[in-house]
């Protein structure tokens, strides 16, 4: 089995790479009959020359490759056939920018595992760049708090090395006495977690949140069950919430009320309440000055991401009277950090991460026969169709333009 390590074409540029050097190693002292190429990239985080330093070959041959991994979207004209693919394809939400990538792939008769559907048999994704996220994601933030308020300027994340760096640029800082509120308790979630504890920036529970005033930062962790409720007043929990999002109502108001700065970091599924409206946002008793919107769902249960932020521009106002985007310094705006690409800006730490998941997770499925279905589930193309559990893509694709 020949695996092939592709370049990265997607613009703008991702620095980002599944199969590391040493991860490259792994496989090879791993597994009996692995091979690997990988193409020359002039932009990879880890550079032509520390894959030949690892004994690695270095060369444009994908077409000798049995399967292709790489992070984002392959330019169609650089898709070959009869292959099979493994990339974030950004289809199976029905994306509109990208059906015409996913015809070519069933055109290119190109078998196509998709990451983010990389799952266990529960369901649970087993490969992820979502800690990176939430790590980038915290410091942006509080890099946007510094730049708000002019208290402090941060340098940018992806000038800086790895996320040891980005700790101690935060150790320097002396926040004043606010509050920050983290949803999610996944890997974003926890991603972001663990840059506040880095800072030792107190966490506090949802009972001393809402009612205490405190005289350092403090920051509290929530999850669904604790920022909505049932529509029925019956007491919920989170398994009830996700496997019925429509019978419950928002309960976040109540932290929007005494919140400086607010970091999401939540999954959010369709059907489920808005976690605060444009309505809540113009309310005279919301306190949020501040949004770090990891998740990023645009126009979607954080109101005020209106839009996608960059890596170049990371930051936009959000006019709470008016609904639109204002300069972000401006006393009334919210600021809001809805970068969409964060791990991009961890590349190394990010790659790392990825790889032993990968290498763990999905590598051993291709020498032991799929034994546990990683490879099934996640394969959404075969044979120039739509596997079965992709078949809902099938109006997707045959959909005019």
């Amino acid at each position: 089995m020949r695996f092939g390590i592709i370049r990265e074409r997607k613009n703008p540029p991702d620095r980002r790479v599944v199969l590391t050097p040493d991860t490259c190693v792994k496989i090879l002292n791993g597994f009996t009959g692995a091979e690997i190429i990988v193409e020359p990239s002039p932009i990879r985080v880890f550079s032509d020359e520390e894959y030949r330093s690892k004994g690695l070959q270095v060369a444009s041959e994908m077409e000798k490759c049995d399967v292709l991994i790489g992070v984002k979207e392959v330019p169609i004209d650089h898709l070959i056939p009869h292959k099979q693919y493994f990339f974030f394809s950004h289809t199976i939400k029905k994306q509109p920018y990208n059906r015409q990538l996913l015809r070519a792939v069933l055109e290119k008769n190109i078998q196509l595992y998709d990451h983010e559907v990389i799952t266990n048999s529960k369901g649970q994704r087993l490969v992820a760049f979502g800690r990176y996220a939430g790590i980038v994601g915290a410091y942006n933030g509080i890099r946007a708090y510094g730049l708000k308020f002019d208290l402090y300027r941060l340098p940018k994340a992806e000038t800086l090395a790895d996320q040891q760096v980005l700790i101690n640029e935060l150790r320097k800082l002396k926040l004043p006495n606010i509050k920050i509120l983290l949803t999610g308790r996944g890997r974003v979630g926890n991603g972001a977690k663990e840059m506040l504890d880095a800072m030792n920036i107190r966490k506090v529970r949802v009972s001393d949140y809402l009612g205490k005033n405190f005289g350092e930062p403090v920051y509290c962790q929530i999850d669904a069950s604790e920022y909505n409720k049932r529509k029925d007043g019956v007491r919920g929990n989170k398994s009830d919430f996700f496997a019925n999002p429509e019978e419950y109502k928002s309960d976040f108001f109540r932290f929007a009320m005494v919140t400086d700065f607010y970091i999401a970091g939540h999954f959010y599924g369709d059907g489920a309440p808005y976690l605060f409206t444009r309505e809540d946002a113009r309310h005279p008793d919301f306190g949020i000055k501040v949004v770090a919107d990891v998740s990023c769902d645009i126009n979607g249960p954080v109101a005020t991401t209106i839009r996608p932020s960059t890596i170049a521009d990371p930051i936009y106002g959000y006019d709470p009277v008016t609904g639109s985007e204002i300069d972000f310094r401006d006393p009334k705006a919210i600021a809001v950090m809805a970068v969409d690409n964060l791990p991009c800006e961890l590349p190394r730490d990010a790659s790392v991460g990825f790889g032993q998941a990968f290498v763990k997770n999905v590598i051993p499925a291709f020498f032991n026969g799929d034994k546990d279905g990683v490879l099934q589930r996640a394969r959404m193309t075969k044979n120039g169709k739509l596997t079965k559990r992709y078949a809902y893509l099938q109006d997707y694709i045959d959909e005019k333009e």
